[in-house]
């Protein structure tokens, strides 16, 4: 692996995960995925949650493989959502940018978030439903989207978590 040893590799360690694999990527110090749309089984010690992250990983509020954050909100089941909200001490009402301030403050040593939850955006603009052999991967971004509140939003909490 010494000729690997520059290059960003992140392990994909989730679903059914075996201690071999937990021992591999540790051996390797590959980072692994915390994806936060995964947290809310309503225990404060779901590996999912930002206070339960270690440096090496990289934080997610979600993935191409799954909903947007308001997607997956508004058809969570009440308990997920009321935990959620009670989690990050809000309202609900903004919960795409509630979640990419909550990866952003964690400690992961990397913050991911689609573009589709930086817009605010519903399960319409879900990018990839696995195992669903057509229409996949097709949304695209609208120019009008792509408004300065979103740019400035964000460079705030690069900012603010020294994510700059």
């Amino acid at each position: 692996m010494d000729e690997f040893k520059d290059l960003p590799i992140i392990a994909e360690d989730l679903g059914e995960i075996t201690p071999d694999v937990i021992d591999m990527r540790d051996s390797f110090d590959f980072p692994g995925m915390k994806i936060f749309q995964f947290a809310f089984s309503a225990t404060p010690a779901d590996p999912f949650l930002p206070h339960n992250y270690t440096q090496n990983c990289v934080a997610y509020t979600g993935t191409p493989d799954n909903d947007t954050v308001i997607g997956w909100y508004r058809s969570a089941p009440e308990n997920e959502k009321d935990f959620c909200r009670r989690y990050m001490a809000r309202s609900g009402d903004d919960v795409a940018w509630d979640m990419i301030r909550a990866v952003w403050g964690s400690v992961a040593m990397f913050s991911i978030c689609p573009t589709q939850d930086l817009l605010n955006l519903d399960t319409e603009a879900r990018m990839n439903y696995p195992g669903r052999p057509a229409g996949n991967w097709s949304w695209r971004v609208l120019p009008e989207q792509l408004q300065p509140w979103v740019a400035d939003r964000l460079k705030e909490l690069n900012h603010l978590y020294s994510r700059d």
